[in-house]
């Protein structure tokens, strides 16, 4: 029997956002990554097979824009965090740092990086070289947007050192909200730049 989780991602909506499927190749459960944009073509990405749940990995409109027409759609449970959830339009249930998302015979690590958002989280799946579903909160190049906010900068690059970089191996790939993917070793190298830029 095959193992393990198959990573499929579409970009859609103006912003080019990157919706992420996660399906257990064992069982067949699925989950999606922010239903951002143009619904009619995030339902034709799930088929066959459906989904069980969207998690929205922050409550900026450009990452749920598509979640009420999905859910409504698939019957699928809405997820997201709690410091996130009430600007979200429909949240079912909670994910917090250290829940255990499952997708079939496949489990998730969550883990809540503050300072995009109060509520942006991350999800890490260890096997097969490992993989992390960053969001807005880490990309290639950079932590995610904090709008000039020096707090919120030093709290969200806090975060993702010692919640990320600290823990995880080079090897690991993550998948932004946006454009391209990387590698925790690829980015690395670039931490103190990072915190030097204040960006």
């Amino acid at each position: 029997m095959s193992t393990g989780l198959d990573i499929t991602s579409l970009s859609v909506g103006p912003m080019d956002n990157n919706a992420y499927l996660l399906r257990c190749r064992a069982t067949g459960d699925a989950v999606l990554i922010d239903a951002a944009n143009d619904a009619s073509r995030l339902l034709q990405f799930v088929e066959p097979g459906g989904i069980r749940a969207v998690v929205t990995t922050h409550r900026h409109p450009d990452h749920w824009m598509a979640l009420q027409d999905v859910v409504d759609a698939t019957g699928a449970q809405s997820l997201a965090h709690p410091a996130d959830a009430p600007e979200i339009p429909v949240v079912d249930a909670h994910l917090n740092e250290g829940d255990t998302l499952t997708v079939g015979d496949c489990a998730l690590s969550v883990i809540h990086l503050v300072g995009h958002t109060p509520g942006s989280i991350a999800l890490y799946y260890p096997e097969e070289g490992g993989h992390l579903f960053t969001g807005d909160s880490l990309f290639p190049g950079g932590v995610g947007n904090t709008h000039g906010n020096k707090a919120d900068f030093d709290s969200l690059l806090h975060d993702v050192t010692t919640k990320l970089f600290d823990v995880l191996p080079d090897g690991v790939t993550f998948y932004p909200g946006h454009g391209k993917n990387s590698t925790i070793g690829t980015e690395r190298p670039s931490l103190d730049e990072w915190r030097a830029r204040g960006w």
